[in-house]
């Protein structure tokens, strides 16, 4: 097996189309050594991988994808990996009021929408977000009852941040964000950064002086320009550098474990190597639970 990672995957339990299983299947496929599963704001999606994950000789890394608000109000996803033990029980137990977030979010979307004169209902967004439903499963909806003609169009227009269909979710601070993982024993990276709404150069001194330890460098969505835009900023910063193809399965076509899109990744396991050699303090903390806890 190649020694080729990718440290940002995503299953059924929050926006992706594969069970934990066929993701596992997939990586076999690509010739994966390492996979990171980063599920939003659960850990369900690698709690169920584990044992597929060992079968097929694949290491297994978790993470998890927090959404959180800069000042200002900016949404940023902050990936958390735990390269030991897994995270702390509490922070287990601290995301369930995100996912509770999340929850009460898609009721007020979900109202929305149907203000805006979208005929659809939570139960049936529901039904295709299995684990974990959220925006891409509405988008899902209302692509199939043809109210748009792809699922970029129902971000655009209705369910991103600037659309007029979005409604306000909890999330906590950047800082409250770094904070937590790093108390429950974790590394922080900051999520494909050319989403990030602003100067990234200007606004990366604000993360740095959160406690940020790393920048997801390489992406499915980042251009040979951007990628080395964004090593330049790590190195000037002192940031550690993770990568992945940010898999979603169908939810995101075009897109493949390991070589991202029309194959512009090529992650070799020296990343996850450089990830342990450089913890930062205190990230080995004695609270933490084993990883299938719960």
């Amino acid at each position: 097996m190649s020694n080729t990672i990718d440290l940002h995957s995503h299953t059924e339990e929050s926006d992706g189309s594969c069970t934990p299983a066929e993701l596992i299947e997939e990586a076999q496929r690509a010739g994966l050594s390492t996979l990171g599963i980063t599920d939003h704001d659960t850990f369900a999606g690698y709690d169920r991988a584990v044992p597929f994950a060992q079968r097929a000789g694949i290491e297994l890394v978790c993470g998890i994808e927090l959404s959180t608000k800069l000042y200002g109000g900016r949404s940023v996803h902050l990936l958390g990996y735990f390269l030991e033990d897994g995270p702390s029980r509490e922070f287990r137990e601290s995301i369930l009021d995100m996912q509770e977030a999340r929850r009460d979010r898609n009721i007020r979307l979900t109202a929305r929408l149907r203000e805006l004169g979208f005929d659809i209902t939570l139960e049936e967004v529901k039904a295709r977000g299995r684990g974990m439903t959220a925006r891409p499963h509405f988008a899902q909806v209302m692509l199939e009852k043809g109210y748009v003609s792809s699922l970029q169009q129902a971000f655009d227009e209705y369910l991103d941040e600037a659309a007029i269909g979005y409604v306000y979710r909890r999330e906590p601070s950047f800082a409250e964000g770094v904070r937590s993982i790093h108390d429950a024993g974790g590394i922080t990276s900051l999520a494909h950064p050319v989403r990030v709404r602003a100067d990234l150069a200007a606004t990366l001194p604000e993360l740095c002086a959160a406690g940020l330890d790393a920048i997801e460098v390489y992406h499915s969505d980042h251009t040979p320009e951007q990628t080395a835009q964004y090593v330049a900023l790590a190195e000037r910063h002192g940031l550690m550098i993770t990568g992945g193809s940010d898999f979603h399965g169908t939810a995101k076509p075009g897109i493949m474990l390991g070589t991202g899109r029309s194959g512009n990744l090529s992650l070799s396991d020296s990343l996850l190597e450089n990830l342990r050699a450089r913890r930062p303090a205190g990230s080995d903390s004695t609270a933490r639970s084993g990883s299938l806890a719960f």
